[in-house]
């Protein structure tokens, strides 16, 4: 038997609130964070709505100023990610009551691992407005670069800043790890922290995923890609033609079951398995058969040894494009069968938040669970044939059992799918 691995700590923030507690109601309210887009003028655009984070402080997300010059958007989420559920975990409080050579032991043993989807065109805009200046002259580019690019460019950029910074304001020392793939990287940075806990790395870990999409050429591309709707993320829905960005990040505290113990940490549930393949068809492809879907459950439950009827709700990824939903249902049916446990979905209210949406959307599954409901899809109209008998709902449901299954899909056919419990509230 593999050793528990337990959550002792979360941390999540994105346009629907700054903890899961928040989303949640927001979600069972049927409130969605999608709507027009502020980042800039957005006239003419074909598509003009996202979850975008309102007021965004950055003072209050991330209190030190000098940081601030460092680090991108994205990073900050992740950083307040990362020191919530740090925090909540109790990390520094316990580590700082110990004697020095035991608090250095405990910052030894506590690693991390971070999701992104490393995908951020933003990062390259500092250079367009001398790129017009110059005219195509490569020699007055490079003559004026230095005067024009802030020269923390690189540091800026690097896709392990939220690594680097959530591990030395928290003094994590331990094992750690940058995972960048798209959608499904918060939930694999979760899946690969639970392993090296499992196999000794490490006695406690955070793992974080976090992602801000909300940008033009992103937006753009995404669209030309026939990606992207134009008002309204509805999953499952007959009506459905697209997804939106949302912007966030999400952060879990694991830790193994003796750690917990020895130090008497607070437990709001437990990482039970996890799953990952490739469908191997292409960049977009994705198989109409759902067999990645299925394989990544059937994975799942193998490795926390779970049977289907064990599932007690599913949060399915659910991104509102016609294929991947429909698709998505038929690999669910295929798992599940007739038994299907209540399914929902939590990207009509948040966005798709790319590498944060697997980790974001567990954090309120223990939520969910912890309130006893599976909240209902506020913009199911009517349930697209295509997507099957799945037991879908406009209005809340009442989950099982305690147990959720969290599904994330990205491109290259690639799809994860996590199983999590909590306990009583």
């Amino acid at each position: 038997m593999k050793p528990r691995v337990l959550i002792t700590g979360v941390g999540a923030v994105c346009g629907a609130g700054r903890d899961p507690a928040a989303m949640l109601d927001a979600i069972v309210a049927g409130r969605s964070a999608i709507g027009p887009i502020r980042g800039w003028d957005t006239t003419g655009w074909p598509v003009t709505h996202a979850a975008e984070i309102a007021d965004f402080n950055a003072r209050a997300l991330v209190d030190d100023r000098k940081l601030h010059k460092l680090i991108r958007r994205t990073d900050m989420l992740g950083i307040y990610a990362g020191d919530r559920a740090a925090g909540n975990a109790g990390y520094a409080a316990h580590r700082d009551a110990l004697a020095a050579d035991a608090a250095n032991a405990f910052a030894d043993r506590t690693g991390i691992w971070v999701g992104s989807g490393g995908g951020a065109f933003e990062n390259q805009y500092d250079y367009f407005p001398l790129m017009s200046e110059a005219k195509g002259d490569l020699g007055a580019f490079g003559r004026n670069l230095a005067d024009t690019v802030n020269p923390m460019w690189l540091l800026r950029t690097l896709p392990n800043n939220v690594l680097c910074h959530v591990g030395i304001r928290n003094r994590l020392k331990g094992a750690n790890a940058c995972i960048t793939n798209h959608s499904v990287g918060g939930t694999l940075a979760v899946i690969e922290a639970a392993e090296a806990l499992a196999n000794g790395e490490a006695d406690r870990a955070l793992a974080i995923g976090h992602e801000t999409p909300i940008e033009p050429q992103n937006v753009l591309y995404y669209y030309q890609c026939g990606l992207l709707a134009r008002d309204a993320l509805r999953p499952f829905d007959l009506a459905r033609c697209g997804s939106l960005f949302g912007e966030g990040a999400g952060a879990l505290a694991l830790e193994t079951q003796a750690s917990a113990r020895a130090r008497n940490a607070p437990v709001l549930g437990e990482v039970l398995g996890g799953g990952y393949v490739g469908e191997a068809s292409g960049l977009l492809a994705i198989r109409d058969d759902g067999d990645g879907v299925a394989r990544a459950i059937e994975a799942a439950l193998a490795d926390a040894r779970l049977a289907p009827a064990d599932v007690g709700m599913i949060v399915a990824h659910g991104n509102g494009t016609p294929q991947s939903d429909a698709s998505e249902a038929a690999g669910l049916l295929r798992a599940f069968g007739a038994a299907c446990p209540p399914v929902t979905a939590f990207k009509w209210a948040l966005g798709h938040l790319i590498a944060a949406a697997g980790i974001v959307e567990t954090t309120i599954a223990l939520a969910a669970l912890r309130a006893r409901t599976v909240p209902g899809i506020a913009t199911l109209e009517r349930i697209d044939p295509a997507c099957g008998p799945l037991p879908l709902s406009r209005t809340a449901q009442t989950p099982r059992s305690d147990v959720a299954l969290v599904l994330c899909r990205g491109f290259a056919g690639t799809d994860a799918a996590l199983l999590v419990r909590a306990t009583s509230a």
